[in-house]
């Protein structure tokens, strides 16, 4: 190991220790390992650095889905979605937790956003699930595990970011291969919340009754259209994800300011103004990720790392299930972005070197790292879900195994099985 590749190390444990955000984790640990490379024109590099990672066109759908989120999200629809997601599992057994998760999924696919999907369903549904004497902790793991299928389910930022960083990926093709994955991981979390269930004795949703489905459905329609506007088009080939995305601001806008009328006017420059805060912190993010990942390559450490494993076993399942265990590690202490950003480079070449598709690898990392949002000690969805539920996270995590157990089985699914991520997408081709 060289010095530099050390100090890289050693200062990006130790600024995360401190508690500094993650993007200036890992801007200045690059500058100190760039440094004691004698890189005297460190500024220089990592600031071109930073500014060609966000010169990317694909980047462009990130501000815009997450404004179309932050729309969405203030404009009623998560009562809309949790309204028909009732109609369609509330009578099955612990009827309000598969609502729980439909809503999660439904909202997730339409915000992109786990956090969002956590906060929006679980300020409405885990008050109500409390009511009817569901355990406030399981209620919490319900929402949690819940939200992370939105990162599957398309549009996804999350994608976005890992085709930018690995290059020559389509986006379009990542979510076209994420919409099986996504609806695997969402039966086998409403799966688990029937078993809990059925166990515990928790019943069917009271209002959850056949002559409500209609209005319920006419109601989400609109919403649920957003879904279809980006697959469909995708799907016909009609735009791009990026152009995709800029049709769901307008869509978004008009559903929430002029169809629901749940936005007024004077308060869009509020809700502009977080949606520019959001972005910034993830091209910040990526934009010094990508100064990371060049000194790592300059380094040479995919090299070193794709020649240790290969030198452990010539076994791919072997090695699939090493990279995964090292991502799920990783996930449970680093926010899924900055760990995309970071360690696609170092395995997507060990990856491709065991003959596995590209877009493959990508949903694998995604559903792998996603487990890691409602994993103390820094799982984002998991904090999210405490603090709306006003409860520990010790107790949430006991409720949680059985869900940990079920994204676990799943994860194996999508490594394993590929043409689950790849029949929709190739058939497309």
């Amino acid at each position: 190991m060289t010095l530099g590749l050390a100090i890289l190390i050693v200062a990006f444990i130790s600024l995360l220790l401190l508690e500094v955000p993650v993007a200036f984790v890992v801007g200045i640990a690059t500058a100190l390992a760039a440094l004691a490379l004698g890189n005297h024109g460190v500024a220089e590099a990592i600031s071109s650095d930073m500014a060609n990672a966000v010169d990317e066109f694909a980047l462009l759908a990130i501000p815009f889905f997450i404004l179309a989120g932050d729309l969405m999200g203030a404009g009623g629809l998560a009562r809309r979605l949790i309204n028909f997601a009732s109609v369609i599992v509330g009578r099955l057994p612990g009827g309000l937790s598969m609502v729980n998760t439909l809503s999660c999924m439904l909202f997730g696919s339409i915000s992109g956003s786990a956090a969002a999907a956590v906060s929006s369903i679980g300020n409405t549904l885990i008050p109500e699930m409390n009511k009817k004497g569901y355990d406030k902790d399981f209620n919490v793991a319900v929402t949690t595990s819940g939200s992370i299928t939105g990162l599957l389910i398309p549009p996804s930022n999350v994608m976005i970011v890992f085709a930018v960083v690995a290059a020559n990926i389509s986006v379009s093709d990542l979510f076209l291969a994420g919409v099986f994955p996504g609806l695997l991981l969402g039966l086998a979390l409403m799966a688990v919340c029937i078993m809990v269930s059925i166990k515990r004795g928790y019943g069917a949703a009271p209002d959850a009754t056949f002559p409500k489905f209609w209005p319920s459905l006419l109601s989400a329609l609109p919403s649920l259209m957003l879904v279809v506007i980006v697959i469909g088009g995708i799907f016909k080939g009609w735009f791009t994800a990026t152009e995709a995305s800029a049709i769901a601001v307008v869509w978004s806008f008009l559903l929430a300011v002029i169809f629901y009328r749940e936005i007024p006017l004077k308060d869009l420059g509020a809700l502009v103004a977080r949606s520019a805060r959001t972005t910034g912190v993830v091209m910040l993010l990526i934009a010094t990720s990508s100064a990371m990942s060049q000194l790592l390559t300059a380094e040479r450490v995919p090299q070193m790392v794709s020649a240790t494993m290969l030198a452990l076993s010539e076994n791919p399942i072997l090695i699939l299930l090493i990279i995964n265990v090292v991502l799920l590690i990783v996930g449970t202490f680093m926010d899924i972005t900055p760990a995309i950003l970071i360690f696609t480079p170092i395995f997507l070449p060990v990856a491709i070197g065991l003959g596995m598709d590209p877009i493959h690898f990508g949903i694998l990392m995604i559903a792998n790292l996603s487990i890691g949002l409602c994993t103390p000690p820094v799982g984002t969805c998991l904090f999210v879900g405490c603090s709306v539920g006003k409860t520990r996270i010790a107790g949430v995590s006991r409720e949680m195994i059985p869900f940990y157990i079920a994204m676990i089985l799943v994860l194996m699914v999508i490594t394993f099985w590929p043409s689950l991520s790849l029949w929709l997408p190739n058939s497309i081709k």
